[in-house]
This record gives C-alpha cells, structure tokens and sequence, in this order.
C-alpha cells in the first residue's frame, strides 16, 4: 500500500483515522496474531498509533464472516448494535490511546 494513501487514510490521530481503521478493522479477516507484522508495516508507512489500537481491537472481535454468524444466531437489529457497539468502542479507545501516548 503505498505510504501517501497510508497518511491520507489512518494517519494522525484524527477521529476519522481511528473510524476508518476501527471500520477496517471490523471488516478484516485475521488469523491469529497476524495482525501485528501487517500493523508494523503500516505505522512503518505513517499510521498513528490511535488508529493502531483502533483496528487492534476491531478486528478479533469482528470479521464478515463473525458477522454473518451473530446474525444467523441473534438477529438482525442485535447484530447492528453489536456491530456499531464494537467500532465505537474501538474508535474512542483508540482516540484516548492515541492522545495521551
């Protein structure tokens, strides 16, 4: 990915960083620990660390497939909360993190 779509996407620590990394995140699939060589290539490309945190904590608790099985268990409307639930947190928290380190 080059380094200029990076910076533009998940750079900073900007709300729309973390929403866009937590929204990634969500929408990932990884296997386990994974994500942490893909993650160390892209703060090595500009990613915050904010935005970091953000996709760290979106993506093991969503994927699409996770997705469609929640929703298969527990509905539709109980799958949008949860879903919506988990990017908020995710984005927030990665706000704070990326604010105070």
């Amino acid at each position: 990915i080059p380094t200029g779509w990076v910076n533009a996407a998940v750079g900073g620590n900007s709300i729309w960083a973390n929403l866009f990394a937590a929204v990634a995140g969500a929408f990932m699939y990884f296997a386990t620990l994974t994500e942490v060589p893909i993650l160390q290539g892209l703060m090595g490309a500009g990613m915050g660390k904010g935005p970091a945190l953000a996709l760290l904590l979106a993506g093991p608790a969503l994927s699409l497939p996770n997705m469609i099985v929640i929703r298969s268990v527990m509905g539709t409307g109980k799958t949008i909360t949860f879903i919506l639930l988990v990017i908020v947190m995710a984005t927030i928290s990665g706000m704070i993190f990326g604010t105070f380190f």
